[in-house]
């Protein structure tokens, strides 16, 4: 453990999970997370049997734990088309081979926090995802009284897409959830109701001065040029105002 009185910073060193790291990655879930998990999953972690999974570990210790993790974090590859959270991607639905990584944990022991360890970590699963081209973002759940969690993810980039009521029970109580999602590989959210609201409203107005150009362009054949200016200045004026209306042209790009 890492006094944290000591001005000397470790030096951390970043490594897939493995067998010999059973015990510890044991233990420090048992004192850092209210769920208990079976042993099947640690088992699941340490075999890499479903689950990537990347551990920290400090080499400046001159002990024999040199190699024992004191971070970690575990992931698990699911496909996109059968995922709960499906419906906050946009992609071509045609693809069946999309996929997400899912944070299932992520924890530092007590005396190494504060070092940047569980940011390079969460980093870690951000730059695997990203060279899996056919996967779309990395999400996870966040308990809702968690307002460190919450502060961390929003810094590291990850947006707050959901809350979703009483997902956790936990010692006979009921916790809502934060759902958070990074997107890579282009991957996006759908678009919102104010955006498809506004998009519809921009083509519209593109749409309804074709029609005045269009309408204008017969109408020079046919009305003398003191009638064409006069007409002008309110449809220039009329112009004006919708661009003040309608502000950015803010729209919803597939």
């Amino acid at each position: 453990m890492l006094d944290p009185r000591s001005e000397i910073y470790p030096t951390i060193e970043y490594r897939p999970v493995q067998p010999s790291d059973l015990e510890a990655l044991e233990k420090i879930h048992l004192a850092l997370f209210p769920i208990r998990y079976e042993r099947e999953f640690f088992l699941n972690v340490v075999s890499g049997n479903g689950i990537v999974s990347w551990g920290a570990v400090d080499t400046s210790r001159s002990d024999d734990r040199r190699d024992e993790i004191i971070g970690f974090v575990t992931t698990r590859m699911i496909a996109a088309k059968d995922n709960e959270i499906e419906d906050l991607f946009r992609y071509n639905s045609s693809r069946k081979d999309l996929t997400l990584v899912y944070i299932l944990t992520l924890g530092v022991v007590d005396g190494y926090r504060n070092l940047g360890i569980a940011s390079s970590l969460v980093r870690e699963v951000v730059k695997y995802a990203a060279s899996i081209s056919n996967c779309r973002g990395v999400y996870l759940h966040v308990i809702s009284c968690n307002e460190p969690a919450i502060s961390f993810y929003k810094k590291m980039l990850f947006k707050l897409v959901r809350r979703l009521p009483m997902f956790y029970y936990i010692r006979g109580q009921h916790y809502d959830s934060y759902l958070f999602v990074y997107y890579v590989n282009g991957g996006r959210s759908p678009c919102s109701p104010l955006e498809i609201v506004t998009s519809f409203v921009v083509d519209f107005r593109a749409f309804v001065k074709m029609l005045d150009a269009k309408f204008w362009s017969k109408e020079d054949h046919c009305n003398p040029r003191w009638a064409r200016c006069q007409e002008s200045n309110i449809l220039l004026a009329t112009q004006s105002n919708k661009r003040m209306i309608s502000g950015d042209n803010t729209r919803c790009h597939v």
